[in-house]
């Protein structure tokens, strides 16, 4: 990676003019004492950041975050209403579906259009054009209106444009979504090439694996501000946790005991860590308080995760294991374990040999969380809801 920035934001701000009714813009226009009929929506605010020659970097953030915004003000299509941007470099930019596309003209005369506008002559598009029209691969599509394509095809025929021009810094604002799988395949497979020529790659995206494994650096944005910037890995394991805990609708119940004269009562639940590694061993040991000599029972450990929902669940019912005694310390061993990254909550339960009715339950009472390994490139060994012991063969 070449030390010479080749985008500067500075300052950047960008505000928008929010009318109630359009009639109410003509108004204010008109008023002889300017009568303000707007109020400011600030989509960005004092955006600072720069990126060098041969980065690839990733932009992460919730809908109507200013993420697209940001990407415009830097190709070029917006202005910004405060700060400034520097850019270094032929820029070729995918943003929103059909942007820069005349509905009109067929899909050749909008390749024509479009390397115009990136600033390539005539002469340069036509040594490029059947490369553009193989990889776009819309067959006879290609002189036809691009207002008959589909978004698949629109797709196709930008990111087409737009990767095979050679900028020297490409801006793609989620276009891929849209694609079909193989054409994504071949779309990414094109974009490790030009990543690996030493182009600049700035793009938005809503996959977090996306951003963490292909990116050098990443941006989380948030309600327009700027919130974090460093190393993917590190944002993206940052973002994450932000939207578990957005969706985390866990709100624990009070610990108290059902009855504290019920036949069985749970005294303690003890976790022998806060922080696990996967492939860690887990412990859990449960403390029960007999008011009765019981032996027919069973003992119930519920695992969930950050969204509530229930992971796994460890039973001696289910198990088949059966006490001809009373037996007041459990300790549940969970060798190796197999979770993903992420917060967990445990809930303990008590209850008869059948699993009919609990004599005490304990929701929520322990919680701990499983940090991830990564491989030798800095990617996690794991992802999804857990991570089965395997082998592989070949």
């Amino acid at each position: 990676m070449n030390l010479r920035p080749v985008i500067e934001v500075i300052d950047l701000s960008k505000s928008y003019k929010i009318y109630n009714k359009p009639i109410d813009r003509l108004i204010e226009t008109i008023h002889p004492f300017r009568r303000k009929k707007h109020h400011l929506f600030t989509a960005l605010s004092d955006i600072k950041f720069q990126v060098y020659a041969g980065e690839t970097v990733g932009i992460l953030g919730k809908n109507g975050s200013g993420k697209s915004t940001l990407l415009k003000i830097i190709a070029g299509v917006l202005s910004p209403t405060d700060g400034q941007v520097n850019v270094r470099g032929k820029v070729a930019a995918l943003l929103e579906l059909g942007a820069g596309f005349n509905p009109e003209y067929s899909g050749r005369e909008n390749i024509y259009l479009n390397g115009t506008i990136m600033g390539f002559t005539k002469h340069e598009i036509d040594k490029r054009i059947d490369e553009i029209i193989d990889f776009a691969d819309i067959g006879e599509f290609i002189d036809q209106p691009v207002k008959t394509y589909s978004s698949g095809m629109f797709a196709r025929l930008a990111f087409s444009v737009a990767i095979n021009v050679d900028p020297d810094i490409l801006i793609i604002d989620e276009a891929l979504s849209v694609g079909d799988m193989q054409f994504q395949e071949k779309s990414f497979t094109k974009m490790k090439q030009f990543r690996s020529k030493g182009k600049t790659i700035f793009f938005v995206s809503h996959s977090i694996s996306s951003v963490r494994n292909f990116c050098d650096r990443a941006i989380w944005i948030h309600q327009g501000e700027l919130k974090m910037i460093g190393p993917s890995d590190e944002i993206c394991l940052e973002y994450q946790d932000y939207m578990n805990d957005e969706k985390e609708k866990l709100h624990a119940t009070e610990n108290s005991v059902i009855n504290q004269e019920a036949k069985i009562v749970i005294e303690n639940v003890h976790i022998n860590q806060n922080v696990y590694s996967i492939d860690d061993d887990i412990e859990i040991s449960i403390s029960l308080k007999f008011n009765e000599e019981i032996a027919n029972f069973g003992v119930g450990v519920i695992i969930y995760n950050a969204m509530g929902s229930v992971v796994t669940l460890y039973s001696t019912v289910r198990d088949d294991i059966y006490f001809n005694e009373s037996h007041s310390l459990f300790k549940l061993l969970i060798p190796k374990n197999d979770f993903v990254r992420g917060k967990y909550f445990v809930s303990v339960a008590i209850s008869d040999e059948l699993s009919m009715f609990p004599f005490d339950r304990k929701d929520f009472i322990g919680k701990f969380e499983v940090v991830t390994k990564k491989n030798r490139n800095g990617i996690p060994i794991a992802d999804g809801m857990f991570r089965s012991k395997h082998l592989w063969e070949y």
